[in-house]
């Protein structure tokens, strides 16, 4: 059994799971999710809390088990704290700003690029600079932010670019003669 799966997932107080024949839905405060699933892992809910177990032996069905309890532990989180990811933009005249379901980007491109937002994720900007994405989908908010990021990567000479926050550019020396 996976090592993942032995940890029971806890519902926090306004957090409810419905489990169907082929799906798990998580509602909570902030929204509702839903994943299907197949039918490797056994879910059950007992005193609020949901456990997993590999329905059969086979090794695809005991790693599917862990997988499920990640999944539905950043389910149950999403629906009762949300999710966030932090940009920053560094280069001169790099700006942002969020007008409704819409980003609007200055990158040193001919032409400002604007990155329309999914349903279910919104983009906020506290400074120019800064971006904020939220969401209740942890894959969502990550994939937003990953292709805000893949409009301009930081650059290893100058780090100019969108990075996230907590990133680490590593600095190339210049050619010498």
């Amino acid at each position: 059994m996976s090592r993942i799966a032995k940890y029971p997932v806890a519902l926090p107080s306004g957090t409810e799971a419905t489990i169907s024949a082929g799906a798990i839905t998580v509602k909570g405060p902030l929204g509702s999710l839903t994943q299907a699933l197949k039918g490797d892992v056994a879910i059950k809910l007992e005193n609020n809390q949901l456990t997993f177990a590999a329905a059969d032996s086979s090794r695809h069905a005991k790693a599917m088990s862990g997988t499920i309890r990640a999944i539905v532990a950043n389910m149950v989180h999403g629906v009762s704290k949300g999710f966030e990811r932090k940009l920053s933009l560094v280069g001169v005249g790099y700006r942002a700003q969020a007008q409704g379901d819409a980003l609007n980007l200055s990158l040193g491109f001919s032409h400002p690029v604007v990155h329309k937002m999914p349903k279910g994720i919104k983009a906020e900007t506290p400074s120019q600079t800064e971006i904020v994405i939220k969401g209740i989908d942890r894959q969502q908010v990550g994939q937003v932010a990953a292709e805000v990021r893949a409009y301009r990567p930081p650059e290893p000479y100058k780090g100019k670019g969108v990075r996230y926050v907590d990133e680490v550019v590593i600095m190339k020396e210049t050619k010498k003669k």
